[in-house]
């Protein structure tokens, strides 16, 4: 029984990774100013989850003592998204990703400070073989000016996320993962609406199809489905197996971006798909 429900587990952190790896193809398919497409994502991801909750009649109370790491949360979710979109549309899906996923690394190191865990030294080993991925996965070697910013861009929406993820850990247990996350668009929203009043509003209609499938599938539906992971595994544990997202990622951006991944690339999947299946049976042990 208990290793049907961790594999179910499983199984839902893999479906949440395949729908939130939609953001890198979708990010450079929307021409919009990043803080108006993060911005327009928040709005309506939030509203959709606002009516799913009421549906569900999900409670969207907060306890007074959490509502000040929550509208952290938010705030460094913002600063996630905002960091992660500038650092793919300066380079491609795959740089973008990829930067990004230093995350589990950042997160190895992070956790046992802010949360008081035991550190545990398998997590170096395996940061280290997605870093081996990562290498692997860097299209070439031309670091450039706007590559090393997409680069240190894409560390720094690692570093938000990161921190967020952990903040977030230790509320998760005690709330629905959809009322999480319509506090996290709302803030997102909020923050970002005046970028809205500088551009036309039939710019931003014109990219409704890219818009709504950023706050449909990529938010409302894929990062709900990995805060309700967080409940399971232990923070670290889910950052590791959420490496997969870039290959995903990859593969979608080759279907619908025509970015055909290299044989580097290739190896650089099976580095990262290596600690997601090690981490996946260490944890179901």
């Amino acid at each position: 029984m208990r290793n049907k429900k961790h594999l179910s587990h499983l199984l839902e952190i893999n479906l949440a990774m395949l729908f939130i790896s939609t953001s890198g193809a979708l990010g450079r398919y929307v021409q919009l100013p990043v803080p108006v497409t993060i911005a327009s994502r928040g709005i309506v991801a939030f509203l959709l989850l606002l009516l799913y909750c009421r549906w569900k009649r999900i409670s969207l109370r907060i306890r007074a003592g959490d509502r000040v790491p929550i509208f952290l949360s938010g705030v460094l979710m913002c600063l996630h998204w905002l960091t992660y979109f500038y650092a793919l549309q300066m380079s491609n899906v795959a740089l973008g990703m990829l930067s990004l996923f230093t995350y589990p690394v950042i997160t190895a190191f992070l956790e046992p400070l802010i949360l008081k865990t035991k550190f545990q030294k398998i997590h170096v080993l395996l940061g280290l073989m997605v870093l081996c991925g990562i290498y692997f996965l860097t299209p070439d070697s031309d670091f450039g000016n706007t590559t090393t910013m997409a680069l240190m861009m894409g560390i720094m929406s690692a570093f938000f996320y990161a921190l967020r993820n952990i903040i977030l850990k230790s509320k998760a247990a005690n709330y629905h993962g959809s009322m999480l996350m319509v506090y996290q668009t709302g803030i997102i929203g909020l923050l970002l609406l005046p970028t809205l009043f500088f551009i036309d509003a039939r710019t931003i209609l014109s990219q409704w199809e890219g818009i709504i499938a950023l706050a449909v599938v990529t938010t409302a539906i894929g990062h709900t489905l990995f805060l309700l992971t967080f409940k399971h595994f232990s923070m670290t544990s889910v950052s590791i197996m959420s490496s997969v997202q870039p290959v995903y990622g990859i593969l979608i951006g080759a279907v619908f971006l025509s970015e055909i991944p290299t044989i580097t690339t290739l190896i650089g999947g099976l580095f990262i798909l290596g600690s997601v299946v090690i981490e996946s049976i260490r944890t179901s042990g």
